[in-house]
């Protein structure tokens, strides 16, 4: 037996059915695009936390970052040309990255910059660093050990590296920044800004936890 006004019932209910569908899905996509796929950092601003490092005494060297997948350096030893900071932190790189972790001797950098291009970041220091700043930064590294190298580089003297590979989405792995900042102390509060705003950003974003020392 028909009853009178089902059909428009139905008909009703699959429309709002069909709506609720539609706004799942918009939600869905806007979050895709709003916070991307795997791993991208704690939402905080690159700028605020290069202004907590020139606050610091540190330099902040901001460049268009060289595009990705560029496996030019074909030795682990092997340098760029195209690099645009020094030490690199973007572009031409060796196919095998370093393995994580803290070392006491100098990283080759176009393995570097590949540890970068999957998101990490690298703390380098020079050879005139004071024992007592590397003992801080090897704390600090200790609570931040996934995505980050620690290693001496001769060549920075007195100074102290922090150098990031950043894009805005995962879907566009050749439109991104990287940072540079060089230091003359460390300050904590500006290093984890640094850490906080732009790990876990690169063009190829491998998930934190499978950037584990010695992996």
């Amino acid at each position: 037996m028909k009853v009178p006004g089902a059909d428009d019932s139905n008909r009703r209910l699959l429309i709002m059915m069909g709506i609720a569908a539609g706004v799942v899905l918009i939600a869905g996509g806007l979050g895709f695009v709003l916070f991307g796929s795997g791993d991208s950092g704690s939402g905080a601003s690159s700028a605020e936390a290069t202004k907590q490092l020139e606050a610091a005494g540190c330099t902040v060297k901001t460049v268009e970052s060289l595009p990705s997948n560029d496996h030019s350096v074909t030795t682990p030893d092997g340098t760029s040309t195209k690099w645009n900071t020094s030490p690199p932190t973007s572009g031409p790189h060796y196919g095998q990255p370093a393995i994580w972790g803290a070392y006491t001797e100098p990283l080759l950098q176009g393995q570097v910059v590949h540890n970068l291009e999957h998101g990490g970041i690298f703390i380098q220091y020079g050879e005139d660093v004071p024992q007592a700043t590397i003992d801080q930064l090897q704390s600090f590294y200790a609570e931040r050990e996934n995505g980050t190298l620690l290693a001496p580089l001769p060549s920075l003297g007195s100074k102290i590296a922090l150098g990031a590979w950043t894009t805005k989405s995962a879907s566009e792995p050749d439109d991104g920044t990287a940072y540079l900042a060089t230091c003359t102390d460390f300050d904590e509060a500006a290093f984890a800004a640094f850490f906080a705003a732009n790990q876990f950003r690169g063009p190829e974003r491998f998930p934190s936890e499978s950037m584990l020392p010695g992996a």
